[in-house]
């Protein structure tokens, strides 16, 4: 259990950190924005290309990957329906949906992985579906609709969004790297490093200081949209994995156990970066990172303790 801890001070204090500096306005009026387009352009692509470069694409192709996959889009899918039925919108339903399965697999999941699981190896399958996969998707369906808004329409655009986003071009270029099997010599991948390790503190910060002077979690408007996220989550997506993991691929003990703890994990931080960056139901996914990461540790505790 000591590795949930450790992750959850290690964000709580990161998040604490940029409150205070939008308390004390240390950064200026546009410190948030600035936080959240560095890690857009420029920090998250190199940390996508520095972990992706490195993975194995073959774990795309397992038992557990596929319990996760079907898992995630199980709890999408029930937000999406409620928000169709609900007619919240196809934007707020797309962020929603992504607040509802996406987990934080990188800077919780991996010291999860390593103290609570015993292998930090588990949690790669994980960040490479959601880097290589519902990424890119994710964030080309908002890049086309904040174009279409726009009045800047057509198959071509939409077709050719991933290669304009650098989030997509980052994912899909470490991926060619481990698919091509070339090694990049260390004076080139050093500063991917490096600025890729910006990356997750520039957005908690950021996260930080957009809690500043905001209201208590779903209290406001979107009361019914938070919950629902949070909900399924931190709830609902990890029963679901559960029983797709034992009544479909007949999944048990430490191998089971390890895919309900990964789908348990909250709602990634880079969701927050994403919302801000295509100004798409910002304080929704705010509120649901914030709460689903406090759900998630007696969530976590709850299922140590089931598995024994």
């Amino acid at each position: 259990m000591g590795g949930v801890i450790t992750g959850f001070g290690v964000i709580a204090s990161i998040i604490a950190a940029g409150y205070v500096l939008g308390r004390r306005d240390a950064l200026g009026a546009n410190g948030r924005e600035v936080l959240t387009r560095l890690a857009f352009s420029v920090a998250t692509p190199a940390l996508l290309f520095t972990i992706l470069s490195e993975s194995d694409p073959s774990a795309l192709f397992s038992a557990p990957l596929a319990v996760t996959a079907l898992s995630m889009a199980a709890a999408a899918a029930l937000f999406a329906l409620v928000a169709l039925v609900g007619r919240w919108g196809a934007r707020t339903a797309g962020m929603g949906a992504l607040c509802s399965s996406y987990v934080n697999a990188g800077n919780l999941g991996i010291p999860i992985a390593s103290y609570v699981l015993g292998d930090a190896a588990l949690v790669a399958p994980v960040l490479l579906l959601q880097q290589l996969v519902v990424t890119p998707v994710a964030v080309t369906l908002l890049d086309a609709g904040s174009r279409r808004e726009g009045g800047r329409t057509g198959v071509l655009t939409v077709l050719t969004t991933p290669l304009r986003n650098p989030i997509a071009v980052a994912a899909l270029s470490g991926v060619a790297v481990a698919v091509t099997g070339i090694t990049v010599p260390d004076p080139l991948m050093q500063p991917f490093e490096l600025v890729g390790s910006m990356s997750v503190p520039a957005v908690l910060l950021a996260l930080g200081i957009s809690l500043h002077g905001s209201p208590v979690p779903a209290r406001g408007p979107e009361r019914r949209h938070v919950l629902l996220a949070v909900v399924l989550k931190s709830l609902a997506q990890p029963a679901a994995a559960w029983a797709i993991g034992t009544w479909l691929f007949h999944l048990d003990g430490e191998l089971l156990f390890a895919v309900v703890v990964l789908a348990a994990l909250p709602t990634a931080q880079n969701m927050y970066t994403y919302a801000s960056r295509y100004g798409v139901a910002t304080r929704m996914v705010r509120e649901a990172v914030l709460l689903s990461t406090i759900a998630t540790f007696p969530v976590l505790v709850g299922i140590a303790l089931m598995h024994g």
